[in-house]
């Protein structure tokens, strides 16, 4: 009995590392929980154009939006976790949005294993030219003059762009109105239409800022951008506190083997290393995360799950 024991772990053991040399034989497909055009697609689609040349095979994005990325997490739980479906989400569908909607059968702290971050955002407080707001005092003046009658757009309930907003308006006392989208493209959209006068962009509306189609009024970081040398940084307008929220990143469904966790995550890690792919990512106001091991990136996961947990009563963000 004991010879047939180690004759099966043995067998397990070789059949776990020829799948791991095979993987992967065919197109590996790579989902985003959020609408096209916002930073998670465009950047999964630039990541994925250069991971598919290290597997060596097609690496295919596809959008599931909606729910606060509850239908991507739901459809990946339904495909087999044979390491062929993956998922590239904003961290605040992860760590955020689950404090937000209670969802008790589809917790993605369970469903979910964590395989590397990629980047974080930087937050740019963006308004329409039809507001007369020229600085953030002025936008918090304004919106305190307009009570109910201005309105910011987000990602969805929950997310990085939501949690800075509502900090920006703890700390300010300004007078706006949450507008949940299905994503930042669908709410940069609405903001150049006049739709919302508002907007925490993650950098997806720099164009825009640029042709005058939309004003910028601080940027949420250290330091001012480089492009935008004339624009301050929040906390130079006295307001601490708001930044991108936690990392975006890669993931695979629940029972995925280790060894194509292990293996994406060197590729991630690799290529996160590459000058030029850091220099795009950086010009658009990305954040490069540091290198992390699949097990200290789940161990960060639970740590930013746990903080937002205690954060979110304090803006007034519920869960249902």
């Amino acid at each position: 009995m004991t010879k047939s024991i180690a004759v099966m772990l043995a067998a397990a053991a070789f059949a776990g590392a020829a799948h791991a040399q095979q993987w992967p034989t065919q197109p590996v497909k790579l989902m985003v929980n959020v609408a096209p055009g916002g930073v998670a697609d465009r950047t999964a689609r630039l990541l994925a154009t250069r991971l598919q040349e290290a597997l060596g095979q097609p690496m295919l994005v596809e959008n599931r939006p909606g729910g606060d990325g509850y239908v991507g997490f739901q459809a990946l739980a339904q495909l087999p976790a044979d390491g062929y479906t993956l998922l590239f989400t904003p961290g605040s569908n992860v760590m955020i949005a689950p404090h937000v909607g209670k969802r008790p059968n589809l917790d993605p702290l369970k469903t979910l294993v964590p395989i590397a971050p990629a980047v974080t955002i930087t937050m740019h407080l963006e308004v329409h030219p039809s507001v007369p707001a020229k600085s953030v005092a002025e936008f918090v003046s304004y919106t305190r003059a307009n009570p109910g009658r201005v309105s910011y757009g987000t990602a969805g309930t929950g997310t990085a762009l939501h949690i800075a907003a509502e900090v920006f308006k703890l700390e300010t006392g300004a007078d706006i109105t949450h507008v949940p989208y299905k994503g930042a493209g669908p709410a940069i959209k609405d903001l150049l239409g006049g739709h919302v006068q508002a907007v925490f962009d993650p950098g997806i509306a720099l164009e825009h800022v640029r042709a005058g189609r939309l004003r910028m009024l601080a940027v949420c970081a250290e330091q001012r951008r480089p492009d935008f040398p004339d624009v301050p940084t929040l906390a130079e307008a006295g307001v601490r506190g708001v930044d991108g929220g936690p990392y975006f990143g890669f993931y695979a469904p629940a029972g995925t083997p280790g060894e194509v966790v292990q293996r994406m995550n060197r590729e991630v890690t690799q290529l996160l290393k590459d000058p030029a792919l850091r220099k795009q990512l950086e010009s658009t106001g990305l954040q490069i995360a540091a290198p992390m091991t699949p097990e200290a990136f789940a161990g960060y996961v639970r740590a930013e799950s746990a903080r937002y947990a205690k954060l979110l009563p304090q803006l007034g963000i519920r869960g249902e």
